[in-house]
């Protein structure tokens, strides 16, 4: 099994963790804000919102290309995350479990499409990918779920 087999194969798990943190999570508890101003939606709001932002970044890479179009910098990961925030405000739950789902098979599509050189250790699109995927999913994953505990003493 290459790297990028590997590499995808933990993205799907790290996903399938975060999917399992919200499981059972009613309309009001995915709305209830505990971190900060945000709550269980604006976290997966926010994550959907990087996966759309970084399926082009990964094809870029594939072709060759720099990860970013030039002047367009991610640098602002605060601002950034308000405007995927800002954005999806009034959209229903539902919408918001769809497009998660939704935007993580088209990131991972994105990864599979790159060779095994392209997602080894240290490469430019591993590190994007491992950012924005499982590592990502296992921060937010672990929040929800200590959230969870404290939430039910």
């Amino acid at each position: 099994m290459g790297d990028r087999d590997k590499v995808v194969r933990d993205a799907d798990e790290a996903y399938g963790e975060l999917r399992e943190s919200v499981t059972g999570l009613d309309d009001g508890q995915l709305h209830r804000v505990w971190l900060g101003t945000w709550g269980v939606r604006e976290i997966l709001i926010h994550i959907s919102g990087w996966h759309r932002e970084m399926i082009p970044a990964l094809q870029r890479l594939g072709r060759g290309e720099p990860a970013y179009p030039e002047g367009i910098s991610y640098d602002d990961y605060d601002g950034w995350n308000a405007r995927f925030v800002d954005a999806k405000k009034s959209a229903r739950s539902t919408e918001v479990l769809a497009e998660l789902e939704a935007s993580h098979r088209g990131f991972m599509k994105a990864a599979e499409a790159l060779s095994d050189e392209q997602l080894a250790a240290g490469a430019p699109a591993r590190e994007l990918f491992d950012g924005v995927g499982p590592a990502h999913y296992r921060e937010h994953a672990a929040q929800i779920r200590e959230w969870r505990r404290a939430d039910r003493r």
